[in-house]
């Protein structure tokens, strides 16, 4: 080969590293994954976050502590000076096939930029609004109280324009208290009926159908005979007739769902991205709420433990959950609603109720022990990297 194609080759290969190493000096040498997205084993946005197990993580600490604003007092566990507070948040939840890493406060806020963020049922979501609150005033300090379009309670956040908020509907539908008419004592005691209206949603949350971009629905716990006794019972009405024959409160439950269900397909648009929390399991042990009910669990139990605790056909006291669960997955079936369905991992964890520290002198002699509402900082910190990790993947398929 002459000097001349040397040279001319030499220029050949020269050339192309040259560029190549122009184009990589542009290029950070570390680029951080986001905190978003998912780290699987089978690299697939399709991993079961729900399906796992708890591992103990000493260094773990809880993003919040007993100062955040938007504590509601009996769940305030630090403040209330719970037992084991810090082996309580020293558990983490590992799914199967994928990890699950703590929200970003500030990455997740910048994704939900101007946009608002919903929850609708009963106290159990409102236990995981309070977390969430907690967790997002870690980006914006600033975040003040707020209380509109029917909500309970609720919060904004001005650095970013979010709203976050709870409407409080236990039941969904419509209900309403009506005293007996006869002043004449019946043989069964009825004192008069709450009557259900199925195919009407409750006003508490009638006029949100075009106002948030997330929402989050959930029923269940007020659907019992020690809410709703023989003597002051459901009765379900439907185009403002009564239901006939009267439906059981299973029955009853069912074609609540249906119809709410329906409503929120023909009402609410489809770029709202919709779930469904399921049931949060509840640990008394030894009796039921008001039949001293106790919880003072030191640690989680063991998954050999959970069908004796929750199984329906064990009829135990902490039953429901799994038998609302099936009817809840059945009628939503088809629809554009996500399930969030949080029940299995959550019971686990009988050691992680507020039980006797609710902060409030003589509240145990009057309600008895809190075996179904969650500590924070606590279990729905975990609830809430799950949602966020299921909005963030929702958000950039749309």
């Amino acid at each position: 080969m002459s000097t001349k194609q040397f040279r001319t080759l030499l220029t050949w290969l020269i050339l192309p590293t040259c560029l190549l190493i122009l184009l990589y000096s542009t290029l950070p040498l570390y680029t951080p994954v986001s905190t978003y997205q998912l780290s699987s084993k089978h690299s697939s946005l399709s991993c079961n976050l729900f399906k796992g197990h708890w591992v103990i993580d000493p260094p773990r600490r809880p993003i919040y502590d007993e100062t955040c604003p938007f504590h509601r007092n009996s769940w305030n566990c630090l403040r209330n000076k719970r037992d084991n507070m810090g082996e309580i948040n020293s558990w983490k939840w590992v799914p199967d096939e994928c990890d699950l890493p703590q929200i970003d406060p500030l990455r997740f806020m910048g994704l939900m930029r101007n946009k608002r963020i919903g929850f609708v049922g009963d106290s159990l979501n409102e236990n995981l609004l309070v977390s969430f609150l907690c967790i997002l005033r870690i980006a914006d300090a600033s975040a003040k109280k707020w209380k509109r379009k029917g909500a309970w309670r609720g919060a904004y956040f001005p650095k970013f324009n979010v709203t976050v908020a709870y409407h409080r509907a236990v039941l969904l539908a419509k209900y309403e208290w009506q005293p007996k008419e006869s002043t004449h004592p019946d043989q069964d005691g009825l004192r008069g009926i709450h009557r259900v209206d199925v195919d009407i949603p409750a006003d508490d949350w009638a006029d949100i159908t075009n106002f948030y971009d997330v929402l989050v629905f959930n029923t269940g716990h007020w659907w019992g005979s020690d809410k709703f006794p023989k003597e002051t019972p459901l009765v379900f009405y439907k185009e403002g007739k009564p239901i006939l024959p009267p439906l059981e409160m299973s029955d009853g439950f069912k074609v609540v769902l249906e119809n709410m269900i329906s409503y929120i397909q023909k009402e609410f648009p489809r770029k709202t991205i919709k779930f469904w929390r399921l049931q949060s399991p509840r640990h008394f042990y030894g009796g039921d709420w008001n039949q001293n009910g106790s919880c003072l669990f030191d640690e989680p139990l063991e998954q050999t433990q959970l069908d004796l605790w929750f199984d329906p056909s064990n009829n135990g006291v902490n039953k429901e959950a799994r038998t609302w669960n099936r009817i809840i997955k059945e009628t939503l079936g088809g629809t554009d609603i996500q399930l969030l369905d949080l029940t299995h991992l959550s019971e686990f964890r009988a050691d992680a109720h507020p039980a006797i520290w609710l902060g409030k002198k003589d509240a145990v002699a009057v309600w008895g022990q809190d075996c179904m509402h969650w500590c924070l900082p606590g279990v729905p910190d975990t609830w809430v990297d799950i949602l966020s990790r299921l909005i963030h993947i929702s958000s950039v398929a749309r």
